[in-house]
């Protein structure tokens, strides 16, 4: 197992709601912790990189409703 961490710009500060959808996060296969920062305005999220690609980690964020800040191209 490789452990990886990612950091994730929210578009939106974190509420109530959404606090409920990264607890669902935690289900998905390979993803091992996601802490959320103290100003409620990123994430860090520890993944299996042997299970998942950093696009797939962020497609599930996504899919989970989590409102990630679109990167720069």
């Amino acid at each position: 197992m490789t452990k990886i961490q990612m950091q994730f710009r929210l578009s939106r500060p974190m509420d109530e709601a959404l606090l409920v959808r990264i607890a669902d996060v935690h289900a998905i296969y390979g993803i091992q912790h996601v802490i959320v920062a103290p100003s409620l305005d990123r994430l860090t999220v520890e993944y299996d990189a042997s299970r998942l690609r950093p696009a797939e980690v962020e497609a599930a964020l996504e899919r989970a409703g989590i409102p990630l800040q679109a990167t720069p191209a």
